[in-house]
C-alpha cells in the first residue's frame, strides 16, 4: 500500500510550504518525481494532480508534490525559486525521508510547467536559485520532465488571452509577472530559442486539442525546437480534450490514456 504524508520543506517570508510524499510499496531504489501544480500561478495546491500521483505510486514511482508561493503573496520568480529549492531539499533530505531514489524527474501541469520548465532547462540560474547552506551540496537538475497541458511560453499565452478577452487569465498573468519583460525572461520556449538552456532532459508533453487556455500547436513547436537543441521530446495529443482534462474528469478514456502515457514514459526513461 502507498504511504502518504505531508512534510514542510521550506519556511520563507513567514509562509511554511508543504510537500506531499507518496512512497510506493516497493523495496530498493525507485524513480521519484517532483510535481508542480497549475492554477495560473494564483490558485491550486499540492493535491491538484492527486489522481496522477496515486497512479504513479501504485506502479512503483515515488511522488513529491509541492505547494509553493502563489502570486497573491509573491511575484515571479519567487514560485520558481520555491521549486528549485524543493528539488535541492528533496535530494538533501532523501535519507531522512526514507527515500531510495534511482533517478529524479519532474512533472509540471499548466502554469506549473512554466515553473518546472525553467528549472529543468536551467537549474542553476541565479534568478531562481537562492543560496541556502542546508541544500548547497545539491543542484536542482532533473532526469526527465513531464509537461501536462503546459504553459511553456507565458508571453505568447498572455497575448493569446488578451486577444480572446479572457480577463481572468489576463489578470492572473499581471498578478504573477511584473512586466512583459518578466514573461519573456521566465519563458522555457524562449530560453531554448536564446540558447540559454544548460540542460535538456527527456520531455513528454500531454495536450488536449480543444484547450482554450493554450494553443495545442505550441507544444509541437516547443518539441521541434527542443530536438534541434539536442533534447528528446515526445508529444501526445488527445482529440477534443480541454485544459486540465485529466484532473477535471479522470474517468474518461482520454484521461486514463493520458495517465498511462505519463506512467509509461516515466517507467522507460
Amino acid at each position: 500500500m502507498t504511504a502518504i504524508d505531508d512534510v514542510a520543506y521550506r519556511t520563507i517570508d513567514g509562509i511554511t510550504l508543504l510537500a506531499r510524499l507518496y512512497w510506493p510499496d516497493r523495496t530498493g531504489p525507485v524513480k521519484w518525481i517532483i510535481d508542480v501544480h497549475g492554477g495560473a500561478w494564483d490558485s491550486g495546491n499540492r493535491l491538484n494532480n492527486s489522481v496522477i500521483h496515486e497512479d504513479l505510486a501504485a506502479h512503483g514511482i515515488g511522488v513529491c508534490a509541492l505547494d509553493f508561493r502563489l502570486s497573491d503573496v509573491a511575484q515571479y520568480p519567487a514560485m520558481v525559486d520555491d521549486v528549485n529549492y524543493a528539488i535541492r531539499w528533496f535530494k538533501a533530505q532523501a535519507e531522512m525521508l526514507d527515500v531510495e531514489m534511482s533517478i529524479l524527474g519532474a512533472l509540471g501541469s499548466s502554469s506549473g510547467a512554466q515553473q518546472m520548465g525553467l528549472v529543468a532547462l536551467c537549474p542553476a540560474n541565479k534568478r531562481w536559485t537562492t543560496p541556502a547552506p542546508e541544500v548547497s551540496a545539491f543542484d536542482a537538475s532533473v532526469d526527465f520532465f513531464v509537461a501536462a497541458w503546459p504553459i511553456l511560453d507565458p508571453l505568447a499565452r498572455y497575448r493569446m488571452v488578451q486577444g480572446a478577452g479572457n480577463e481572468r487569465l489576463v489578470v492572473a498573468h499581471d498578478a504573477c509577472f511584473a512586466s512583459e519583460a518578466d514573461m519573456e525572461e521566465g519563458n522555457p520556449y524562449l530560453m531554448l530559442e536564446r540558447d540559454q538552456a544548460t540542460h535538456t532532459p527527456p520531455v513528454c508533453i500531454i495536450q488536449g486539442t480543444a484547450d482554450a487556455n493554450v494553443e495545442h500547436s505550441w507544444q509541437d513547436k516547443f518539441a521541434a525546437l527542443y530536438r534541434v537543441k539536442g533534447g528528446r521530446a515526445e508529444v501526445h495529443k488527445f482529440d477534443g480534450q480541454p485544459h486540465t482534462f485529466v484532473t477535471a474528469d479522470p474517468e474518461t478514456d482520454a484521461s486514463k490514456a493520458a495517465i498511462a502515457k505519463i506512467r509509461k514514459f516515466v517507467l522507460r526513461v
